[in-house]
């Protein structure tokens, strides 16, 4: 953990694992304040329920609604960028993919349980967009590794695989360059934010 991702809230460091890249806790801290405290606010209040892991197939998993959901009440929404590219009087499409959820030049993309080459997708797209000067800092929310033992006790171990995205596969990608020059905040959810009695 490094010295500013030190300065979280007890609460977020004993429950979440976090890394960092490029100083992106202090341009959210000293830039994007409203943001970084909606983002505290709903990781704080965020318990990862027995009925999240129970629950199978959907586009989008319970854990993600959940986050989107509390994200939008926020102010929050769903972005789809329209970008391009111009040299001389040629215009190329540049298409982006559309971000979970974003809010004043910060965007959050959470990602419970798709196949890991998604976290190439988000770190791509953040990157671009950091170029294009239209994201400021990315966030990932994914799972902890250490949740695959839940999920084995659970009967669910086989539906949460090696190939999903979970910490594992998101920090090589990252380490590799995938987000370039984009600040990065990743957060990880650990296994003692679940409730087996929801």
């Amino acid at each position: 953990m490094s010295m500013k991702t030190r300065d979280f809230p007890t609460f977020i460091k004993e429950n979440y694992e976090i890394h960092e890249w490029r100083h992106a806790c202090a341009i959210l801290r000293q830039d994007f304040p409203d943001e970084y405290n909606d983002l505290l606010d709903v990781l704080t209040r965020f318990r990862l329920r027995k009925s999240h892991i129970s629950v199978g197939g959907g586009r989008k998993s319970e854990v993600a609604g959940w986050i989107d959901t509390e994200l939008s009440t926020k102010g929050w929404i769903e972005k789809s960028f329209s970008t391009s590219i111009k040299v001389d009087q040629n215009v190329m499409e540049s298409p982006t993919h559309a971000v979970d959820c974003f809010k004043n030049r910060v965007a959050v993309e959470i990602e419970w349980n798709n196949k890991d080459p998604f976290f190439d997708r988000d770190l791509n797209n953040f990157r671009l967009l950091f170029d294009l000067r239209a994201i400021s800092v990315g966030v990932i929310i994914t799972r902890c590794d250490e949740l695959q033992d839940i999920f084995a006790s659970l009967g669910r171990g086989q539906s949460y695989g090696a190939s999903t995205t979970h910490m594992a596969k998101l920090l090589p990608r990252i380490l590799g360059g995938g987000g370039a020059g984009c600040p990065l905040l990743v957060f990880g959810i650990r296994s003692s934010l679940y409730d087996a009695s929801l």
